[in-house]
């Protein structure tokens, strides 16, 4: 049996970390910590498990094995190190830090200490993603030329637990990035994910256009962000993050092939699209993407749980994401200097 923690109670503790746990055989939920204790002891009380008072009591608890961090972006990495340092694995939400210089303390201190590091990026395991990435490698549409990836909705103003223009999303301090942290780095991870392949430049527009904060300015971070891949195998393609998507969530991957198309979460009706060269279609119906709106279980905890379980490496280690931290970090490059900005291949994929 893992014993579990979960260090941070918004929105997405109490939809994902929280519940599947519950519902993991081999889990038990040991305790809670939010800087609301409020908040916590509510949790606790409806979940039959202990509020700690703080990050150290929870992480000095001998009976809690690892822990979620579900904290906001500037406090990933802190928590992360504090937390294998006291022996415990970590499961962290994206993105995995607000620099990559702590993105790499927490891989080589998992590495040092022995313990797991997983990281969020839940796209990995959407069943029409794992289905994809099988028909990609069988040649369904050739070797890839060009793409285009898109995610986008409303705002994390409607969703996040604290909602409104006073969400910790839109403070600079907190977040450290805007929706290129909260939506870019899900289709950045994504299309080295499907590809088999890592981004080795990046030429980025990361801007805030719209969303503004409880005085009617314009938000600190970028809501929207527009950035043109090159990949390490040749292909390029365009990865579209927004918060201002009002009306309707955009999710989908459209890959183009020298056999065909593939389109990913584009069609409401079906998951999958394949279009061949000669206008010949397959279509393929195994589930649909989640949505703010929509929450299904993700598949991040039980790997995590199963990773710690079996004691092998997790399917999203953090690693495996560094690179991907490192696109998104070269895209903010870009958008300041305005120039394209190559970014580091040495990489473990």
């Amino acid at each position: 049996m893992v014993r579990v923690g979960v260090i941070g109670c918004g929105k997405i503790a109490q939809v994902r970390h929280i519940p599947e746990y519950l519902d993991n055989k081999d889990s038990e939920l040991v305790g809670l910590y939010d800087m609301n204790q409020e908040r916590a002891n509510n949790l606790a009380d409806k979940y039959h498990c202990k509020a700690y008072k703080s990050v150290e009591d929870i992480l000095n608890e001998k009976e809690i094995d690892a822990v979620s961090i579900c904290v906001a972006n500037n406090a990933h990495a802190s928590i992360t190190l504090q937390a294998l340092n006291a022996g415990k694995h970590v499961l962290c939400e994206k993105p995995m830090a607000t620099t990559i210089e702590d993105c790499e303390a927490m891989v080589n201190t998992a590495k040092e200490k022995r313990k797991i590091l997983m990281i969020g990026q839940n796209q990995r395991f959407a069943k029409a993603h794992v289905e994809a990435k099988k028909l990609l490698r069988q040649g369904e549409i050739g070797d890839v030329i060009t793409f285009k990836t898109t995610f986008g909705h409303g705002g994390p103003e409607t969703w996040s637990v604290d909602s409104g223009p006073a969400t910790w999303f839109f403070d600079k301090k907190r977040a450290a990035m805007g929706v290129m942290a909260d939506l870019g780095i899900h289709k950045t991870d994504l299309i080295q994910y499907l590809l088999d392949d890592v981004v080795v430049e990046t030429t980025s527009k990361i801007v805030t256009l719209d969303k503004k904060d409880s005085s009617g300015n314009l938000i600190g971070v970028d809501d929207n962000a527009i950035c043109i891949y090159r990949m390490k195998k040749g292909a390029i393609g365009t990865m579209t993050a927004s918060w201002t998507y009002y009306g309707e969530e955009d999710n989908s991957t459209i890959l183009y092939g020298t056999k065909g198309i593939m389109k990913i979460y584009d069609d409401p009706s079906y998951c999958i699209e394949v279009i061949r060269k000669d206008g010949g279609k397959i279509f393929y119906n195994i589930d649909q993407i989640q949505t703010n709106d929509k929450q299904t279980k993700s598949g991040i905890i039980d790997a995590f749980v199963e990773a710690i379980k079996t004691n092998k490496e997790p399917p999203v280690s953090g690693e495996s994401v560094l690179n991907a931290m490192r696109a998104v970090f070269g895209s903010m490059k870009s958008s300041e200097s305005g120039i394209s900005v190559k970014v580091n291949e040495e990489v473990v994929l």
